[in-house]
């Protein structure tokens, strides 16, 4: 994936930048101590001894990156990638104890002796000889023993092994954010799809129910409702899969819904809606507010007592509070935990978090529906 590649390219850019500024590091201190001391010239051998040393622990770096990293970060192989790394830090300690300069120099063999001319006679002045140690040859080089610099060095080498899992670490744990945040995603979209296509028909369940008893009682009535159903329909094919809807949009599928089910009823409903008519260029997910209208309508509606549906809905700080308040038909506990409820609710959590607020009251007579939610 881009993601991927665009991550193991900017772990590689921090490695390249950090590399260079160490190989630069020499040229710098040299050319800053030619300007400060005029008697100074610009020696490229030191430069080169000092790249030297820096070459090696680069070629250990590359080796550790590409080859002794992956096994422990990608493959987890703990013991194997433990034991080759002791192995290279053995192969460098014995190299740098082999690598000191002293070993290196030419150690002077005692020449012959001087030789005495016949003419000089030895005075005060002349130098004595210096005392011969006798039982102590001198060895050809030092001793194989690691010395302070050697300790420095492996430590240093150790520290940069360390460095570079922690830098792939880092970006590995980044990686695999990235790879959680996008299976979340796509398991959000894959519920949401879901609870989509559970309310869809649900609702028009209900509205076919409604179709059915206006057929009976008014044909021309159940005629206009058709064509109400058919706009209604046009916004759930069209509009039901959107990520979000204008408020507009959802206000005059509202309002047609309502028109619908005011066909039903008689005088002894009454129902009052709320709905600005041009509200703000703000969207919001498609049929979220019918299922709380749906149960208004379904429980609080009486054909024998005199019953009311209220119904509004406003915007303020780019929050939209929606209000849906009825009267109850029967006196018990009206459903909470039918469909289109039930899928509100997922579908709030799922797509506002803690955003967004909910008030249901449930009271003796009346059931009371507080919805605020953040408009994108």
């Amino acid at each position: 994936m881009y993601w991927m590649k665009n991550q193991s390219r900017q772990e590689n850019l921090l490695y390249l930048v950090v590399w260079g500024l160490l190989f630069a590091a020499p040229l710098l201190s040299l050319y800053i101590r030619t300007v400060s001391d005029p008697h100074l010239t610009f020696d490229w051998v030191e430069v080169l001894t000092v790249w030297k040393k820096f070459a090696v622990f680069l070629l250990l770096f590359l080796v550790h990156n590409f080859l002794l990293a992956p096994l422990l970060v990608h493959q987890h192989r703990r013991t194997l990638y433990l034991s080759i790394v002791a192995v290279v830090l053995v192969v460098f300690a014995v190299y740098q104890c082999n690598d000191r300069p002293e070993l290196k120099e030419p150690h002077h063999r005692p020449g012959p002796p001087p030789i005495e001319r016949p003419d000089h006679h030895p005075s005060e002045f002349d130098a004595p000889p210096p005392p011969r140690e006798l039982g102590k040859p001198r060895p050809e080089k030092p001793p194989l023993i690691i010395g302070e610099h050697d300790i420095l060095a492996i430590v240093v080498l150790i520290l940069m092994f360390g460095a570079n899992l922690g830098t792939k670490l880092y970006f590995r744990t980044r990686q695999d954010r990235k790879k959680l945040l996008e299976l979340e995603k796509q398991n959000l979209e894959q519920q949401l799809e879901y609870l989509r296509y559970q309310i869809n028909p649900h609702f028009f369940m209900n509205t076919l129910n409604n179709i059915h008893a206006l057929v009976d009682i008014d044909p021309q009535k159940a005629q206009e409702t058709i064509v109400e159903l058919s706009k209604m329909m046009r916004f759930v094919l069209y509009e039901g899969d959107k990520r979000g809807v204008s408020l507009t949009r959802e206000f005059e599928f509202i309002r047609t819904y309502i028109n619908l089910m005011q066909l039903r009823y008689t005088d002894k409903v009454r129902i009052t809606v709320e709905l600005p008519y041009e509200p703000p260029e703000k969207t919001i997910p498609p049929l979220m507010l019918i299922s709380f209208i749906e149960n208004a309508f379904k429980h609080g509606v009486s054909y024998q007592h005199p019953s009311f549906i209220d119904i509004s809905a406003n915007v303020e700080n780019d929050k939209l509070h929606f209000l849906c308040r009825n009267s109850k038909a029967e006196q018990k506990p009206m459903e909470q935990g039918g469909v289109g409820l039930a899928n509100v609710r997922k579908r709030l959590r799922l797509l506002y978090g803690n955003a967004y607020s909910l008030r249901i009251q449930d009271d003796a007579d009346t059931y009371n529906v507080e919805l605020t939610i953040p408009l994108s």
